[in-house]
Formats: structure tokens, C-alpha cells, sequence
């Protein structure tokens, strides 16, 4: 987590979109993951990059949130996905 001034958590206003950049090297599966844990969410998935030797994918998942609960709820179905290697 990124710490603000005075070592404090972020104020984060909701409802808000929040961006998970996701990291992983099988596209299809990352992005059935993604669309699975965003069920009932209104939701974007966007690629981002590919690694030089085509080994690894980074894709965007831009969700409408409504609470801190949501948003660490998605960042722990998706870290859980062997087919996702990092979350940013």
C-alpha cells in the first residue's frame, strides 16, 4: 500500500474508478479472471503491454468501486489466479 504524507493511508473517495494493472502470462485466462471477479461491477478491461519476448501480459481493469471492501475483495480474487503473476 502507498503510504501519503505523515505515514497515513490515502483518502480514497467513493464511489470511484480504480485501476488494477494486471500482470500475467496467459492472456486469455487473465482476462476470464478479470471479467469473473468483476461480476456485478461496472467494468472496463484494456491491454496495457507486452512484455519484449511475448512471455508476459499487463492489462488494465478499470472498475467502478464503492468501498475500501471492494476493492481489496477484487485485489484477492485476483491475486489467488495462478495465471495472474502481479497486481499493481
Amino acid at each position: 500500500m502507498i503510504i501519503g504524507e505523515g505515514n497515513k493511508k490515502p483518502n480514497i473517495e467513493y464511489p470511484c474508478k480504480w485501476t488494477f494493472k494486471v500482470i500475467g502470462n496467459d492472456l486469455e485466462k487473465m482476462i476470464a479472471a478479470m471479467e469473473e471477479v468483476s461480476t456485478g461491477f461496472d467494468y472496463e478491461i484494456t491491454s496495457s503491454n507486452i512484455s519484449k519476448k511475448g512471455n508476459y501480459f499487463s492489462m488494465n481493469l478499470i472498475v467502478l468501486l464503492n468501498s475500501d471492501t471492494e476493492r481489496i475483495s477484487i485485489y484477492n480474487l485476483l491475486s489467488e489466479r495462478p495465471c495472474i503473476k502481479y497486481i499493481l
